[in-house]
């Protein structure tokens, strides 16, 4: 059985989305890991396609956010239908402070691929057809045993110093721990077919038939074809749908003339609306599908676990270069809650679309025209699925903000446990970013300085700069329009975006763009109290 000290730091168990964009996140952050996977090679099968902001804003982080964007369909809208008439509709692309204002559709081969490629450039590897059959927590890390998926060979023991469930919804290693699997299973089947759809289909919009028998889903593919999709009652069959029910389904349900030419993929399947009790145990961090299930509705799971990967990897990686492990806590304070939201509000819609009485779909239409015409369905809706609003408690990732604190004085109204605003920059030295936003796609902690005296955030700027690894970048913002190019080895822009503030402040961004804290720099300011308090790694810039 091999020892903690000859296994790479972090085992990551599952080659999905979220275990690869865990498994990227780490080796961005100078540690190195081991992926497992039961699978032979990337997913094949479509599932999910629906890739909306936050998601997009973490492959940007990674590297791979013009990949997957070049090959996807950009989707312009959705539309509501009942009785065959239009009953409401919101517009997608109008999301501000994003480099993604609307979302994208892409099989999800399309983003593994991307992300496999991309963990292969950063040196890192995916043992395929590699099955963990069990996992136990011990004192000084994590006893797993795994092998070959085919049970070929002996198996292997090892003790690994910390582990990553990513390995879906019938996750071993989350019931191997014995961790709760809380929640429902939905009274329906749902089917899916993809294929070349003729007739009246949409261009860019998804669109929703709400019938008494069901729900038709119908969504535009990149390259051609659609995506179909009914819920149905149990009948006690298992096999895909054939192409008999499709075409059954789609006159039942659909606008005339809506017919499937081709199918190239069909599946039926269960619904499940479960969060996990607990997203650690011990040195265990859950994620993805093995942490929450929930409807298709809003395309919330692709994304919902891609950003999980990435939030816990960021922490691990800081707390395995020297910050307290107890940063590691925030991770299940902070994602669990947003697993909760986002599997309550894929229910809210899942129950609306299957609506049955005539009271409480007159009801439904009633609200959904209403809510249409006053936008109000759009800027409430929208803004949800994107998951670029965080409002994060206080914890071991976040530190409330001191007494007085004015977030408008400082630069994207800077407020912890909120992601930070975007602002114009004017590059001077160390960058050509030119907006606040794409300087923080690296995806690096970012230390901000600005808005006082000059000579005062000067020396902030060079105090910081002196007590943090190179991979922290810090930046002066200067007023535009100030004078001279200040010295110093730190990045330099000039603002006018919260370039005032009295004394001056200073902002920690994470690298998901949230900040963590916020100072003045007034007659308290003390540069190694304000890192104190942040999440940051420690001077060893890699575990290799």
């Amino acid at each position: 059985m091999s020892s903690p000290s000859q296994h790479p730091p972090v085992l990551v168990v599952g080659a999905g989305p979220t275990g690869l964009a865990a498994a990227c996140t780490l080796l961005q952050n100078g540690v190195p890991c081991r992926v497992v996977e039961r699978r032979a090679g990337v997913a094949e099968e479509p599932k999910a396609l629906i890739l909306w902001s936050g998601a997009l804003e973490v492959l940007r982080r990674l590297g791979v956010d013009r990949e997957v964007v070049g090959r996807s369909l950009p989707l312009e809208s959705a539309s509501y239908f009942s009785a065959g008439r239009r009953i409401g509709g919101v517009r997608f692309g109008g999301l501000r402070d994003t480099a993604f204002p609307g979302p994208v559709c892409l099989p999800q081969p399309g983003t593994e691929q991307a992300l496999y490629d991309r963990l292969l450039s950063l040196g890192g590897s995916v043992e395929w057809s590699t099955r963990v059959h069990s996992a136990e927590p011990v004192p000084d890390g994590v006893r797993v045993t795994l092998g070959p998926e085919d049970g070929s060979g002996a198996p292997e023991e090892a003790v690994v110093p910390w582990a990553v469930a990513a390995d879906g919804s019938r996750s071993t290693v989350r019931e191997s721990l014995g961790v709760a699997f809380e929640g429902d299973t939905y009274d329906r089947v749902f089917l899916l077919a993809d294929g070349v759809v003729s007739g009246p289909a949409p261009a860019r919009e998804a669109q929703y038939h709400l019938t008494p028998d069901g729900v038709l889903v119908v969504v535009p593919l990149p390259g051609g074809g659609h995506r179909v999709f009914f819920d149905v009652a149990p009948d006690g069959e298992t096999a895909p749908p054939d192409d008999a029910l499709i075409a059954r389904l789609l006159a039942e349900r659909g606008p005339a003339g809506l017919r499937v030419d081709t199918v190239w993929w069909r599946s039926r399947f269960r619904v499940h609306a479960r969060v996990a009790r607990e997203f650690r145990r011990g040195r265990v961090l859950i994620a993805g599908d093995a942490a929450h299930l929930h409807s298709p509705a809003g395309g919330q799971g692709l994304n919902t676990g891609i950003q999980d990967g990435y939030d816990l990897a960021w922490k691990l990686a800081a707390v395995l270069r020297g910050a307290p492990e107890g940063l590691l806590d925030s991770y299940p304070l902070e994602r669990r809650p947003t697993a909760r939201a986002v599997v309550r509000s894929a229910d809210q819609q899942t129950r609306t679309w299957m609506a049955r009485s005539p009271l409480a779909r007159l009801a439904r239409d009633t609200l959904m025209r209403t809510l249409s015409a006053s936008g109000l369905l759009e800027k409430r809706l929208v803004p949800q699925l994107a998951q670029i609003s965080p409002e994060l408690p206080a914890g071991p990732a976040v530190t409330a903000a001191p007494a007085g604190w004015r977030a408008r004085d400082a630069v994207g109204g800077a407020l912890p446990g909120r992601r930070i605003g975007d602002t114009p920059l004017t590059p001077v030295r160390g960058t050509g970013a030119r907006t606040l936003h794409a300087y923080l796609a690296s995806g690096r902690h970012v230390l901000l300085v600005g808005g006082g005296p000059a000579e005062r955030v000067r020396e902030a700027a060079a105090a910081l700069r002196e007590r943090v690894p190179d991979d922290v970048d810090v930046l002066l913002l200067a007023a535009a329009g100030s004078g001279s190019e200040p010295e110093g080895a730190h990045d330099v822009a000039r603002t006018t975006g919260g370039a005032r503030g009295g004394t001056g402040w200073a902002v920690h961004v994470r690298p998901d763009a949230v900040v963590s804290a916020v100072a003045p720099l007034d007659a308290h300011w003390r540069p190694e109290a304000f890192l104190g308090v942040l999440p940051l790694p420690g001077a060893e810039r890699s575990l290799r």
